[in-house]
């Protein structure tokens, strides 16, 4: 066998080639000849080719109607067309049936082997180029995690991570398995960070100096307002913070404003799906840091009310619901966003509307031009997040979002056929500012924490609060005075566990079977940088 791949080459001309088949054969190319049509099937029913090179003008069956059959037959094979015709008519049917490259007689044997290239090798070239820039990078990569000291320098390192994990993905290279083992150590250090730090963020607040606190105290701020965050030294951006310090800002400059909430969305996600609308906007990328526990019913809410989770317990008690009780904890998310344009004595005007599947989508796109009547229109999105669970309870769903990239793969088949799509369309050919952001991320788990509790111990994989819970404090990030980092507290003696890094709470009781049925599943309320470090993009019509 060939050692580059095996070629068929159909000219009635051959003879005039062979100088550039003799240069293939050099190469390691093995070519099979045929100078007519009928000759080219019958050799294509005989064997598999890693490519094949057409000439279109020939005797008898032309290259195109060659070319048809040749793809009924091999539909996954590369066909070059090779010919002197520069007809544009020609070319529109060669590229309508699907060739891989068209090339204009005289041709030189460097073409030939750089279609060749392109064509079976790009993978394999993809493959060595990406391992070698990896290698290269490995030790920066390595010093840039251990000398990661702010949250900043945690965001850099995100981003570094998710950068070479999609560029590996697609090199399909043994590099792989060495980036998981920085990841896990860099998650490992985040979360070291994010324990000896959390509680830092909030000292400010516990002492009442925070507008967070005193929202009555904030006035309507002008229009001069700058985009930058308004966050003190050594805090990020956070939940709460979103709407003061990146949507009103924009509500200020005279923008409309629709704000997308991907529930679950986790940046690696985000750049995938950048792909499908970078035609038609321009970006402006941002992370910032979902607050503690990483899970709907604190994170969302806090965004909303633009309050941490036990202040919108203390001020609005109708409006949030304990982890006892059996409501929906995310029912009140367009009274909260209400509450929060009435605490900064704003008058903008807003919509909401949650999409919980394909119906829902459909309605909102033909109810779009409504969104003209609103200054903001807020749009709540929770597939990513049913996939995810549905991902744990169904193993077919398991199989087929088996790993990161299929789980990538997975949302961003969704997204492209789903009516969203064509809700970005709609909004690209608009003046609107598009924000797109999430309140928390997932992480796949497989380590197994074990936690004794009583039975009114919240459900969580990733975080569990009570006041009877017994636990290896070695193993978990402990909160024993939940008002330090403005959580609810229901009991006197309550206290918030975090699990960080891979693990997931499992209880000892029936242990192999819950460990068995978890391990391996997608989870979020815990420590870790795709939790908590999630995207904040804004989108910006290119037709401005």
């Amino acid at each position: 066998m060939a050692k580059n791949g095996t070629l068929l080459w159909i000219d009635d001309e051959i003879e005039l080639l062979r100088a550039h088949i003799l240069f293939l054969k050099g190469k390691e190319y093995e070519v099979d000849i045929a100078t007519n049509g009928r000759d080219a099937l019958d050799r294509c029913r005989e064997r598999v080719y890693d490519l094949i090179l057409l000439d279109e003008n020939m005797p008898g069956r032309t290259g195109l109607e060659t070319l048809t059959l040749i793809k009924e037959m091999l539909p996954t094979v590369p066909v070059v067309m090779v010919t002197k015709s520069e007809e544009e008519n020609i070319m529109n049917q060669a590229i309508g049936a699907k060739i891989a490259d068209y090339l204009i007689k005289p041709v030189n044997p460097n073409q030939i082997l750089l279609t060749l290239k392109k064509n079976i090798h790009k993978k394999d070239i993809i493959t060595e180029t990406t391992n070698t820039n990896y290698q290269q990078n490995m030790g920066r990569i390595a010093m840039q995690i251990n000398d990661a000291a702010s949250h900043n320098d945690w965001i850099e390192v995100y981003k570094t991570l998710v950068h070479w994990e999609l560029e590996l993905e697609h090199a399909d290279n043994n590099m792989s398995e060495m980036l998981r083992m920085q990841k896990e150590e860099a998650n490992s250090l985040f979360a070291k960070y994010i324990r000896r730090n959390y509680e830092g963020w909030f000292e400010a607040e516990t002492k009442g100096t925070s507008p967070t606190l005193q929202p009555k105290a904030i006035f309507h701020q002008p229009s001069s307002i700058s985009l930058q965050p308004e966050v003190r030294v050594g805090q990020p951006l956070l939940s709460p913070h979103l709407f003061r310090d990146r949507i009103f800002p924009l509500l200020d400059q005279k923008e409309k404003v629709v704000l997308i909430v991907f529930d679950n969305f986790r940046y690696d996600q985000w750049k995938v799906i950048s792909h499908e609308l970078s035609g038609e906007f321009a970006f402006d990328e941002e992370l910032y840091y979902s607050i503690l526990p990483t899970a709907t019913q604190y994170a969302r809410n806090a965004i909303f009310s633009g309050l941490m989770p036990n202040k919108i317990a203390e001020m609005f008690p109708e409006l949030w619901v304990d982890e006892d009780e059996e409501e929906g904890k995310n029912l009140n998310e367009a009274p909260l966003i209400q509450t929060q344009i009435d605490r900064y004595r704003r008058r903008n005007t807003f919509s909401y509307h949650k999409i919980n599947d394909a119906q829902a989508a459909e309605r909102l796109v033909s109810q779009y031009r409504q969104f003209t009547n609103y200054d903001l229109n807020v749009v709540v999105v929770n597939f990513i997040d049913l996939l995810s669970h549905a991902r744990t309870e169904s193993k077919t769903l398991r199989e087929l979002a088996a790993d990161e990239a299929a789980y990538r793969s997975v949302t961003t088949t969704w997204f492209r056929h789903s009516p969203l799509r064509e809700l970005f369309t709609l909004l690209a050919e608009s003046d609107y500012k598009v924000v797109i952001t999430t309140d928390h991320g997932s992480i796949r788990v497989n380590n197994p924490v074990k936690v004794v509790g009583d039975r009114n111990v919240n459900t969580n994989l990733r975080y569990k609060l009570g006041k009877n819970l017994s636990y290896n404090a070695r193993e978990v990030y402990e909160i024993k005075d939940p008002r330090k980092v403005f959580l609810p507290s229901p009991n006197v003696s309550t206290a918030y566990i975090f699990a960080w890094g891979d693990s997931f709470f499992a209880y000892p009781n029936n242990y192999n079977h819950y460990v068995s049925y978890y391990r391996d599943t997608f989870q979020h309320g815990g420590i870790s940088m795709e939790e908590m470090i999630v995207p904040l993009i804004t989108l910006t019509p290119k037709k401005r």
